[in-house]
């Protein structure tokens, strides 16, 4: 078992810092970050019902699927409340056994959980950088979305809906920025 709880309350915690004036700021996504909060909110019910393998509408939706175009009023609150109902539905061992389903797609539970923390640390940091902050995952969180991401091949038949063609980066790029840049992302984007 992992422990959700530190990539989660990154982004709690990184959720509770953002103003108005930053949702209409672009992502390196792609889209702006009120879009990425919608999906990101959708994301964490997404997870914890696939935890709870409480499988139906959160859990059959694929990525890209029925989001809503605009964020809820109170998603300075819910989301935070989301992110912590995420962490603690996978503190249950029975959520890490036997298969689930997210997206739409059925997969063992513990792969489930690891692609719930690789969207965490991602979109922390597509967050965080299109609004001017700086975002280093925990080392457990890191180790998690490394294997999870080295694993993936750069066949774009294989990355497809997961991750963009693979960044060039420099030998003295940090494991972090390493990771970023095989998920597709560049490191150095900045807003």
């Amino acid at each position: 078992m992992m422990d959700l709880s530190p990539a989660a309350g990154a982004m709690a915690a990184l959720l509770r810092t953002l103003s108005d004036d930053d949702l209409d700021r672009r992502t390196p996504c792609g889209g702006t970050v009120a879009a990425l909060l919608t999906h990101v909110g959708g994301l964490t019910v997404a997870f914890t019902d696939a935890a709870r393998k409480d499988l139906g509408p959160t859990t059959s939706t694929p990525p890209g699927g029925e989001m809503p175009d605009e964020l809820p009023p109170t998603w300075r609150t819910e989301f935070p409340a989301r992110l912590d109902d995420l962490a603690r539905a996978w503190t249950d061992p029975a959520a890490w056994e036997g298969a689930t389903r997210a997206g739409g797609i059925d997969l063992p539970a513990p792969v489930a959980a690891t692609v719930a923390v690789d969207e965490l640390v991602l979109h922390a940091w597509d967050l965080a950088v299109a609004t001017g902050r700086a975002h280093v995952p925990d080392d457990e969180s890191l180790a998690a979305v490394e294997e999870f991401v080295l694993g993936i091949p750069a066949d774009p038949a294989a990355r497809q809906g997961l991750f963009g063609p693979p960044v060039p980066v420099g030998d003295d790029a940090t494991r972090f920025e390493k990771v970023l840049a095989h998920a597709g992302r560049d490191p150095r984007w900045r807003a």
